[in-house]
C-alpha cells in the first residue's frame, strides 16, 4: 500500500512539474521574439480564427509554434480579434506584438500621389504601376456614367472628380476602390467648400461647373499664386459672354499636351472648345487640386480679360484690360522668347 501511494506521489509530481515545464515552455515561446529576418507581407482572410492564422504565421516563418500562439490567444481571448486584410509585419515582434497587428485592422498600404491638373487617362496610368492595377479597367471605370452615379456623382464620367493628393491605398484594392477612394475625397472636398458660402458656387451653378472652370484655372496658371488671377480673368469673361479662349480645352479634346495646337483643332466644333465657343464646357478637362478650386470660388477682384506667358523663365503671366495692351505684351514675350 505505502508502495502504490508513494508511486502516485512520484506521479502526481512527475505531472506537476512536466504541466509547469509544458507551461514554462509556452510562456517562452509567448516571450520570444519573432525569428523574421526582414518584414513580411500576409493576407488575414475572412473568418480565420487562431489556429488558421497561427498555421499561416508558422508556415512563413513569422512564429516557431502554431500550437503556441493558439494557446496564447485562448488565453487572452479579450486582446484577439483579426481583421480581414494584407499586413506587414516586422521583425522583432512577439506574439502578443503579432496579435495586436493583426486585430488592429490597420493593414499594409502603398503610398501613389496623383499631381494636379491631371486627365483620368494620365491618373490611370500614374496608378496602375505601384497598385499593380489594368490602366485600361480604370480608365474605362472612370469614364463609366452608371458607375460614376452609383458614387454619388452626377455627370457623364469621373473627369474632374478625382481629387488630387498623396493616398495610402489598402494593399490589394482593386480598380473600383481605389477609385472611391478618390471621388469620397473629391466630395468630401465639395461639402467643405459649400459650406464656405461663395457667391461664385451659385452663379456658376454648382458643384459640376465649379470643377470645370477649376479645372481651366489649373491647367493655365504655371505658378500656383496666379490662379487666383487667372480664375478673375475668366470669371470675368464667363460673365460677359466672352470665349473663356483656353488652349488647353483644345488640348483636351485631342489629347494633344505637348506641342503645336493645329488651327484644324482650333476650329473644332467639340462643345469643349473654349476658343470658338462662350460658356463653360460641358465637364472638367482635368482634375483640379484644392488650391485651385478655392482659388476658382475666391478669386481676386479684377479687371483684366487677357493674360499671356511672360516667356522670360518665371513661368509668370502678363496680365491686361485690353486688347491693345495684351497685344503690346504679347510682343515683349515674344522678345522674352528671343524672336
Amino acid at each position: 500500500m505505502q508502495k502504490l501511494l508513494a508511486f502516485f506521489v512520484v506521479l502526481l509530481f512527475a505531472l506537476v512539474g512536466l504541466g509547469m515545464g509544458s507551461m514554462f515552455y509556452m510562456y517562452k515561446q509567448w516571450e520570444k521574439i519573432s525569428p523574421l529576418k526582414e518584414p513580411v507581407l500576409l493576407e488575414i482572410p475572412k473568418g480565420y480564427g487562431a489556429e488558421q492564422v497561427g498555421r499561416m504565421l508558422q508556415k512563413n516563418g513569422v512564429i516557431e509554434s502554431a500550437r503556441s500562439f493558439k494557446w496564447w490567444c485562448s488565453f487572452h481571448s479579450g486582446s484577439v480579434n483579426f481583421k480581414t486584410g494584407w499586413y506587414k509585419i516586422p521583425i522583432g515582434q512577439n506574439i502578443e506584438q503579432i496579435v495586436a497587428l493583426l486585430s488592429s485592422g490597420k493593414t499594409a498600404s502603398i503610398r501613389a500621389t496623383i499631381p494636379e491638373g491631371k486627365a483620368t487617362w494620365e491618373i490611370a496610368g500614374i496608378l496602375s504601376h505601384p497598385l499593380n492595377l489594368d490602366s485600361a479597367k480604370l480608365d474605362s471605370l472612370m469614364h463609366n456614367e452608371f458607375f460614376a452615379k452609383s458614387l454619388g456623382v452626377d455627370a457623364k464620367d469621373l473627369e474632374g472628380y478625382l481629387l488630387p493628393n498623396t493616398y495610402d491605398f489598402p494593399y490589394g484594392a482593386d480598380e473600383q476602390l481605389v477609385i472611391k477612394i478618390l471621388t469620397r475625397a473629391n466630395l468630401k472636398l465639395r461639402d467643405e467648400m459649400q459650406a464656405k458660402n461663395s457667391p461664385v458656387w451659385d452663379e456658376l451653378g454648382g458643384w459640376h461647373k465649379v470643377l470645370t472652370m477649376a479645372s481651366v484655372v489649373e491647367k493655365e496658371a504655371a505658378v500656383p499664386q496666379e490662379q487666383v488671377h487667372i480664375a478673375g480673368v475668366f470669371l470675368n469673361r464667363f460673365r460677359i459672354g466672352m470665349p473663356l479662349g483656353a488652349d488647353p480645352t483644345v488640348r483636351f479634346i485631342f489629347r494633344n499636351l505637348t506641342g503645336p495646337i493645329y488651327k484644324s483643332q482650333l476650329e473644332s466644333n467639340n462643345p469643349y472648345n473654349t476658343r470658338k465657343f462662350a460658356g463653360l464646357m460641358p465637364g472638367p478637362i482635368s482634375n483640379p487640386g484644392k488650391a485651385a478650386i478655392e482659388a476658382t470660388l475666391f478669386p481676386i477682384k479684377t479687371e483684366s480679360l487677357f493674360f499671356v506667358a511672360k516667356d522670360d523663365g518665371s513661368r509668370e503671366h502678363f496680365f491686361s484690360k485690353t486688347l491693345s495692351q495684351h497685344n503690346s505684351y504679347k510682343n515683349t514675350a515674344a522678345k522674352n522668347r528671343g524672336e
